[in-house]
């Protein structure tokens, strides 16, 4: 049984489903920032998931109870039979992970599917997806997934690793149904799920089966003659009309004509109302004879296709017109899509909202049309069903017509959208319709309709400002580039280019791919004869290319980069002050002394310049290039200090907006970085925190191994064991060996475990790290120093101090830790030249405080100095680093 949610719990729940940060939801309801802590730890346990952003989508979802699936179809009608199909259903997923129930279209596989999937959840403590694949197009189907489990892309991360990360080791439910048309791709996203994530079990339905090893396959029959084919029969017959009555004989019959399948029979006895049985039968027989071929093994399909084409020929004009025509709608619509693309049909009642509500309850009454009741009512047509429309819509020749109204409905609907950024439930709207913009936006415009172009790129630009905005960052990339194709003039093609490149910032791996469209962005304004837009484009180049030059894979050369900014200049002359930031900012980066290294006097010039122009964005980006510029100089305070004040500008920076997105992630990255090499432990502890708050970056590795820093120079050592094992966890399951940048992060645990106690785990982490280094490495050095020292290891000090004083250069995050560590394993061993050493490591304390304390500690330990080691543990509790004061008082204690 799953555990009770407190009603305190429900409501830091919801706090999270409106992506509030823990500050934000402590404020709202007037407790501590540590009480929220406490329940969210409490939620992630009741619920088995791995994040608050896990905890976020169940929220979303409206969810109280641990182990819900998530998507599950609700429907209005009782589900009858199959009580054998579905016990054998749960035990093939209690003993196989990847169950495929194969059958043709119409025989039930869904509705199965879906009620096993609700008999099953008791099992999937961490709950499950249902993803309905019949909307996804190629390409898209880890996309659906995410979206089903309210997964989306981090800066830099892959979304089958972030799917795959969300699954994690719980025990989640994956249900894919109707799988035949995405089959390879279905194939390969379940073989990668399931190699990652042990506790996952996948349910799929498919008219063929997927071929992964392992797949157990099971065929979904017709219902049983006899039993339950009747039973469904009378059911849905009672349903259209309550005073139903027919012979078992005759029902029996109907059924037997009907071949058992599910479908068939629904479509069948919606028509009982108006036929009775006896009527049933004899226009099922006429409608069967019109068919050629004799029974056999098609006769299912015969008698689909006979029913659909009876029930079709029964409609009136107006219901045959809309019918037809909502079979271009992958997904399900509103009444505002149904009305765009019904054309006269929806004139044919007034046109009016209540008119087509009145349309679509009647093919909901003859069961071509399914309602989904929710929030916003939708409706939405069968895969079987659909298909039959849309080879209506070809004979009736209104494919072209009824395409360009479709199109023309995704433009406004996406526009509107977007100005709903920000709403609650915008999200859900999105998402229900999404499928259906991308095909809009991906179908060939009418060859005789002139507007069309200018519509689908209107279409394009708002699609990739909302999928940015839905945080689905390589598809917005995509459409971006696709609305600067589509773009009528070159201004907006600027535009859409320019917004790609931010995208692109935290999308993709290169920044060969900014650069790029920055300069595409620069030809268009020239184009367009905009200097002012050519000269910000060029500027923004030039400072991407040199302050970001390890993320391409050529360097630009040094002459090219002289002539963009000579250009920019030019082009930017008449005083305006964004411009001239703009190109301040560029001249700092590229007068530096070396590479990534901007000029300290330009780059205060720079600064000056942007406040003067107003803008966050470009403020930040100023600041970058000073705090880069005292960083390089040895100030680390200063430079933490510039990089606490770029913090403080996120809170007026768009989210929505990808202008913004890489000064968020480059601002996040750094803070925590600055914060560790200054020492400034609660600095660090809060920039990693935010970053994992924001849905920009999200929890992800990289930002789970930012916090594992902090948590352990502080001693918050199980925490720091928790986000460090998560970090690991994430890194292996996207398949790939650990970088050289998380090594700081898996000295970190190294750390936390050893000064635990826990000796395995750290002997673990400590030969990861050794791994990752490839060789002399200060954080290294520093974590085999700090725990020599804490477990009074002095027999092979000598080697361990050499290390420490050995390893690591001037820009190294744990140098200033490195030598403090050592120098005060050098006083505590006793050894020869401590005093020498104490004083190299004397400038490091100087610019950060963590070595600033340890040394302070080291020189009491080495003169004897009782009131030397008070003033040490005072400076430790000042930086929040509770277990090196207390160390600190143990020596104190003793005598």
């Amino acid at each position: 049984m799953a555990e009770h949610v407190s009603e305190r719990e429900a409501e830091v729940l919801a706090a999270l489903g409106a992506r509030m940060s823990n500050a934000q939801i402590a404020h709202r309801l007037h407790i501590s920032v540590r009480t929220v802590e406490s329940h969210v730890s409490s939620l992630l346990r009741k619920y088995r998931v791995p994040d608050r952003w896990a905890l976020a989508e169940l929220a979303g979802s409206g969810a109280r109870d641990p182990g819900r699936v998530a998507g599950l179809p609700a429907s209005a009608t009782t589900f009858v039979g199959r009580d054998a199909e579905r016990a054998a259903l749960l035990a093939a997923l209690e003993e196989a992970r990847l169950v495929t129930l194969l059958g043709p279209g119409g025989v039930g596989k869904t509705r199965l599917a879906a009620a096993v999937a609700g008999d099953a959840a008791a099992l999937f403590p961490s709950g499950g997806a249902f993803v309905d694949l019949v909307p996804v197009r190629a390409g898209f189907a880890a996309r659906a997934v995410a979206t089903a489990l309210g997964v989306t892309e981090g800066s830099h991360q892959p979304l089958e690793e972030a799917v795959a990360a969300r699954l994690g080791s719980g025990h989640w439910l994956l249900v894919l149904d109707n799988c035949e048309h995405l089959i390879d791709e279905a194939a390969a996203l379940a073989g990668r799920l399931l190699a990652a994530c042990p506790g996952t079990r996948v349910l799929v339905t498919s008219r063929e089966r997927l071929g992964v090893p392992g797949e157990r396959c099971v065929p979904v029959a017709p219902l049983a003659l006899g039993s339950d084919a009747e039973r469904l029969f009378r059911d849905r017959a009672l349903a259209a009309d309550p005073r139903f009555v027919a012979e078992p004989e005759v029902v029996a019959e109907l059924c037997a004509r009907l071949d058992g399948m599910p479908l068939t029979i629904e479509l069948a006895a919606a028509r009982a109302a108006s036929l009775g049985a006896t009527g049933l039968l004899a226009a099922l027989e006429d409608a069967l004879r019109v068919l050629s071929g004799g029974r056999g093994g098609q006769e299912r399909h015969r008698s689909l296709d006979a029913v659909l084409s009876w029930s079709h020929d029964l409609l009136a004009d107006e219901e045959r017109a809309l019918f037809r025509r909502l079979g271009v709608f992958a997904g399900a619509f509103d009444i505002d899509a149904a009305a765009s693309v019904g054309g006269e049909a929806a004139a044919a009642v007034g046109g009016d909202r209540a008119g087509v509500a009145d349309l679509l309850g009647r093919l909901v009454d003859k069961s071509l049309v399914v309602h989904v009741r929710g929030r916003v009512s939708r409706w939405r047509l069968l895969e079987t069903v659909r298909a039959f429309a849309l080879a209506r819509l070809s004979d009736a020749g209104e494919q072209d017509g009824t395409r360009a109204r479709r199109l023309r409905w995704a433009a406004a609907a996406a526009s509107a959208a977007e100005d709903r950024l920000g709403d609650p439930g915008w999200r859900d709207d999105f998402d229900a319709m999404a499928a259906d913009l991308r095909a809009a936006l991906a179908s060939p415009a009418p060859p005789d309709d002139a507007g069309a172009g200018e519509v689908t790129y209107r279409l394009a630009s708002a699609l990739a400002h909302l999928t940015f905005a839905r945080r689905n960052l390589l598809e917005s990339f995509a459409h971006y580039r696709t609305a600067a194709a589509l773009a009528r003039d070159p201004g907006s093609a600027a535009r859409e280019l320019r917004a790609g490149a931010g995208c692109a910032h935290v999308s993709t791996t290169s920044n060969q791919h900014v650069f790029d469209l920055l300069l595409e962005a620069a030809e268009r304004a020239r184009r367009a004869g905009d200097e002012r837009g050519r000269a910000v484009d060029l500027a923004r180049a030039v400072e991407t290319a040199c302050r970001f030059p390890e993320a391409f894979e050529t360097r630009v050369p040094r002459e090219r980069l002289h002539d963009l900014f000579a250009e920019a200049s030019a082009a930017g002359h008449g005083g305006d002050p964004e411009v001239a930031a703009r190109v301040a900012v560029a001249r700092a980066w590229l007068a530096g002394p070396g590479e990534a290294v901007p000029d300290a006097g330009l780059a205060a010039a720079a600064v000056a310049a942007a406040r003067a122009a107003g803008d966050p964005v470009l403020t930040s980006s100023a600041l970058c290039a000073a705090g880069t510029a005292a960083l390089r100089a040895g100030r680390l305070r200063e430079a933490n200090r510039i990089t606490r004040e770029r913090l403080r500008l996120l809170a007026s920076m768009d989210r929505d907006d990808p202008y913004c997105a890489p000064e968020v992630c480059n601002t996040y990255g750094r803070a925590c970085i600055y914060a560790i090499m200054a020492g400034d432990l609660r600095g660090g502890m809060k920039a990693a925190r935010a970053g994992m708050e924001d849905d920009l970056l999200r929890d992800t590795h990289i930002t789970a191994g930012r916090l594992v820093q902090p948590l352990a120079l502080t001693g918050r050592f199980r925490e720091a064991i928790g986000h460090g094992e998560r970090m690991w966890d994430r890194w292996e399951r996207a398949g790939r060996p650990a970088p050289r940048w998380m090594l700081a992060s898996v000295c970190a645990t190294a750390l936390a475990c050893g000064m635990s106690g826990d000796r395995e785990p750290a002997a673990l982490w400590r030969a990861r790290a050794a791994r990752a280094a490839g060789g002399p490495a200060a954080p290294v050095a520093f974590v085999d120093a700090r725990l020599a020292l804490h477990d009074g290891r002095f027999d092979d000090a000598e080697p361990l101090v050499r290390e420490a004083f050995a390893a690591g250069t001037p820009l190294d995050p744990y140098l200033a830790y490195a030598r403090a560590a050592g120098a005060e394993l050098a006083v505590a061993a006793g050894l020869p030249g401590a005093a020498e050493l104490l004083a190299e490591a004397g400038p490091l304390g100087e610019e950060n405080r963590w070595a600033a304390a340890c040394l302070e500690r080291a020189r009491a330990r080495a003169e004897g100095d009782a009131d030397g080691l008070a003033r040490a543990a005072k400076s430790w509790d000042a930086l929040g680093a509770r277990a090196e004061r207390d160390f600190t008082r143990q020596l104190l204690a003793q005598p």
